[in-house]
């Protein structure tokens, strides 16, 4: 089984596991609050505003952020890949497009990362600098994603609640969950069992880059991220086909959920502080060059981009 479908699976399980108990009134909480009882922690980003909420230092909100410090430090953005369901309800709205318009995605990643491959080994961009997207390709100095961590912070600050909770995607999956439920349970027709939804249905298709782009998590996931040197993904320049034979390849680029270039840092979207260590670059890589071993050796480690410095 591909390490893709186990991903989903698990996240899914996950899910599922925290929704049933949910429904059935078993302390687990959620992804946004998980854990019964008092070992009860928040979400990392959910103490943050909670304590600016509040201004006051809240022991369960510092128990929170320490341990997803932690985490993060061991596994970068780990929880994106593996834990979160917002990448498995994307894959579910991927699913009803046309076959047309899949391939036609596909194809459009996999020849803007072949323009760069070209273009690093010196054998694009001939025709001039107009003719190779590669040229064009050049990484945000800003991310997005802590300018929307920073508005979720100040409109706390300001409105003396965590006003992101209100239309986080994760919050609203498990409470278009709840709703649903009492409303085939209790008949308990009310605005929300509309509102929810919609809102959910909105954000993952019209912020179709919600997970690099927008997401407030990914943002502080990231700035810790960058701290992390376990388990992150390095190239063997003897087996890459791209240095050991001058073949343009960029497979990992391709597969790449969070848009991260491996073999060329400085033209992807993102750094190795978004890696989810999902392994699709390892199981990608014709060659076997790509490799996870959980601290990379002295010379393994993968060039790294200019603010990863």
């Amino acid at each position: 089984m591909k390490l893709s479908k186990i991903r989903t699976i698990v996240a899914a399980a996950v899910f599922c596991i925290l929704a049933v108990c949910l429904i059935a009134g078993i302390n687990m909480g959620t992804l946004s609050g998980f854990g019964p009882g008092s070992f009860g922690a928040l979400c990392p980003l959910g103490a943050i505003t909670t304590m600016l909420a509040t201004k006051t230092l809240v022991p369960r909100a510092v128990f929170s952020i320490v341990i997803m410090a932690l985490l993060v430090f061991l596994f970068g953005r780990a929880f994106c890949g593996w834990i979160c369901p917002v990448p498995v309800l994307g894959k579910l709205r991927a699913f009803f497009r046309s076959p047309k318009k899949r391939r036609e995605l596909e194809q459009a990643k996999r020849d803007e990362a072949l323009d760069i491959a070209k273009f690093e080994l010196g054998c694009g961009g001939k025709g001039g600098c107009e003719s190779c997207s590669a040229c064009k390709q050049q990484r945000a100095k800003l991310d997005s994603r802590h300018y929307v961590l920073g508005g979720a912070l100040l409109s706390t600050a300001i409105f003396g609640f965590p006003v992101f909770c209100l239309v986080c995607p994760i919050g609203l999956t498990f409470a278009t969950v709840l709703v649903f439920w009492r409303l085939f349970a209790n008949a308990d027709m009310t605005v929300a069992v509309v509102l929810i939804p919609l809102m959910l249905i909105i954000e993952l298709v019209f912020l179709r880059k919600w997970c690099t782009r927008f997401c407030p998590m990914a943002g502080l996931m990231n700035l810790m991220g960058r701290f992390s040197r376990t388990f992150k993904p390095v190239i063997d320049d003897a087996k890459c086909l791209e240095t050991s034979k001058g073949t343009p390849c960029s497979r990992c680029a391709m597969v790449c959920e969070a848009d991260i270039n491996l073999r060329h840092p400085d033209y992807g979207e993102r750094t190795l502080a978004d890696c989810t260590r999902c392994n699709a670059c390892v199981d990608a890589c014709p060659a076997n060059a790509i490799a996870m071993p959980v601290v990379a050796k002295r010379g393994q480690a993968v060039k790294l981009a200019p603010n990863e410095r």
